[in-house]
This record gives C-alpha cells, structure tokens and sequence, in this order.
C-alpha cells in the first residue's frame, strides 16, 4: 500500500463549505486505498478523522502559510516514513512545497480547487497578478497536477506551456453511486418540519452565507427570483434557504415565509434537503472553480437551474437533463426553467455516477504513483 502524505492547509474538521468538504472527502476515500497521513491545522476535530493519521501541526491564524518552522519538521517526516508522495491542497505553500521536493526528492502533487487567480480576480481582488505568478510557479514545478475539472485543466494547461502528461482530471465527488429511492420519503419529511403544502414545489438554495459569491447569489434570488416567481399564476412553490454564517444585515429573511421564502439556517441533514428538493437553484455569478453543491444535488437526483458561469467546470454530458442553464442575468429564463423542471420528474442518468463517484475517482492514484517518480 502507497503511503500518501497530505497537506490541507486549512480546518476541514467539521466542514461547513464545499472547499472543506471537498478535502474531507477526499482525504477519507483516499484513506482506503493508501497508507494516508494528513497534516492540517489545529483547528481540526481529530475525533473525525476516520481510518487515517491526523497531525495538527499548522497554526489556525494567517501566518501559517509564512510559518519556516515547517520545513524542518516536515523533512524529518518524510525521510523518517518514506512516503511515497505529498500532495499540496491549494497552491499556498509553494514556496515550502518547491524546498520539500528539491530536498527530499519526493513525488509532488498539487491538488487544485480553481484557478485561484482567477476567482480573486472574479472577486475585484487587486493582488490577483501577484498570485497568478505563484500559482504558475507551483503548476510548473509539481510532478503532477490534479485539476478540479477538465476546463480548468485545459485553461492550466495553455496559460502556462504545461505538458499533458502531468495533468489530471480530479473531480469533486459524491458518496452516490445511483439515483436515490427515498426522495419521496425526505420530501414529506421537510414538508411536514417547515410546514409546506403538499401542492408546493420545493426549491432549494444551499451554502456557506458569509462567503462573497453566495452573499450574491441570495441577493439575486431575493431581488430578482422571488418576486418574478411571485407574480407566476398557478405556481406554488416555497423557496429554502440553508446555510452558515448568514450576516445579521439579512435577519429578515427570517420572516419572509409570506413571500414563500423559509430561512433553515444551517442544517445538519442537508441530504435530506437536496433529496427533498424538486429543483436546487443556483445563481451564481461570481466566484471560480466547480459548484460542489451542484455536484451533490445531482447526485441526490435534483435537478439544478443555473446560471452559465455556476455551471462551469461541470460535465453537462454527464448530466443530462438535470442540469439546466441561462444565461448570467436572464432571470426571465432563469425562473421559466425553474416552473419547467420543478413540475418534470426526471432521474440522474447512470453515466453522472461514473464520472463523481469519490471511490471511482481516488482509485486512479495508487496507480499513478506506481507509474511515476520525481523528476
């Protein structure tokens, strides 16, 4: 068995955005098929590291990323375990990763969740040139590169002169490996907790509040879905919100149920809600890399309204027709597809699982490090 170390540069433990689900996940399917060790922050509940090796060595402020104290101890991890491998999550600590590998001669992998650069570009940050030639620099120094999806590989890929061999598709997965049989179960149970006619479409909006591009996304769904639903005749619907961190500024919501919106905050079961969901709706418009939200509705055999730049990095193919896209600000198209599908039933085709089942994706790494070595 390969022994795979990680470095998850940020808590994950518990997770409550789709960045640090993306790690968990990762990190506990990966377990299975590898010797893993991870190395993350203290922040992180250990009790939830299952079937592999926690070590909290990363201060939770800002510094971390600045902290030299890290190399010292980290070489003498890996000349006294012999790993295999250590795969970087995030391009942050190139400049430890670039020391690590030329030190130690070990195989270095970079595990991206977007093109970072261009997500802060995305959101108006003045320093994204700076990152774009760090980020550049990791993807040209790594032995291999695992992106989140094929269009930011081919974005990587041409912005950089990077060869094809070491560059990886590495999607966002889900546990799901077919269409769910229970979905008319959960819908009567959230009907009966939030008190929801049965004649009601459940529409579904999910994510961590606090952060830019969702803050955004609710104020679109606020400002410009909700009334247009609204004004729909025959169309009964009501509108959930779950999620994290929502800020005080948009308490109201709280009290919106006479204009069918239902704020749940932030909910432990929220497979329950995606299953219960006639259509999860996400309008997006800001922000990069893949939706992992998306990824989870589908799963859950929910069929996603989008805009064009919330569906990117997704496989439409894989998709079918449960995912349904307009284009950024067309909230007439936006909320049509949104009465269209709410009164369709359709099933997540087969293929969808193939391409975002979490086993079928880490399983191609214990071969690849068999067929490779450090440069």
């Amino acid at each position: 068995m390969k022994k795979v170390l990680v470095i998850a540069p940020y808590s994950y433990l518990p997770h409550y955005s789709g960045g640090q689900k993306l790690i968990g996940e990762f990190v506990a399917h990966l377990a299975r098929y590898t010797d893993l060790t991870v190395i993350s922050t203290k922040r992180n509940n250990p009790d939830l590291a299952i079937g592999y090796r926690l070590l909290r060595w990363l201060p939770n402020p800002f510094y971390r990323y600045l902290d030299i104290r890290l190399k010292t101890k980290l070489k003498k991890l890996i000349e006294g375990e012999k790993f295999d491998c250590i795969i970087w999550e995030h391009p942050y600590y190139y400049w430890l990763a670039k020391s690590i590998r030329n030190e130690c001669g070990i195989f270095t992998m970079l595990h991206t969740h977007n093109i970072e650069y261009q997500r802060f570009r995305s959101l108006g940050k003045w320093w994204w040139p700076i990152l774009k030639k760090y980020e550049g620099a990791f993807f040209k120094e790594a032995d291999q590169l695992f992106f989140i999806s094929s269009s930011d590989m081919q974005s990587a890929m041409s912005e950089w002169e990077l060869p094809t061999s070491k560059c990886q598709v590495l999607p966002f997965g889900i546990r799901q490996n077919s269409h769910p049989s229970d979905r008319a179960a959960c819908q009567e149970q959230i009907r009966q907790k939030h008190h929801i006619p049965e004649e009601a479409h459940i529409l579904l909006f999910n994510g961590l509040l606090s952060y830019l591009p969702n803050r955004q996304a609710l104020d679109d769904l606020i400002r410009e879905v909700n009334p247009r639903l609204l004004k729909q005749p025959g169309f009964q619907y009501r509108l959930l919100i779950c999620g994290k961190d929502l800020p005080s500024s948009y308490q109201e919501l709280v009290n919106e149920k006479d204009r069918n919106i239902v704020f749940a905050g932030f909910v432990e079961d929220i497979e329950t809600y995606f299953k219960a969901a006639d259509v999860f709706v996400n309008p997006v418009r800001s922000g990069g890399g893949i939706k992992t939200k998306m990824v989870e509705a589908i799963g859950f055999g929910t069929t996603v309204v989008s805009t064009a730049t919330g569906s990117i990095g997704i496989d439409a193919k894989a998709c079918g027709e449960k995912l349904q896209t307009s284009s950024d600000g067309d909230w007439d198209g936006f909320c049509e597809q949104i009465i269209n599908e709410a009164k369709r039933k359709t099933s997540t085709p087969n293929a969808y699982y193939e391409v975002y089942n979490w086993d079928r994706i880490v399983q191609e790494i214990p071969g690849l490090l068999s067929n490779q070595s450090a440069r």
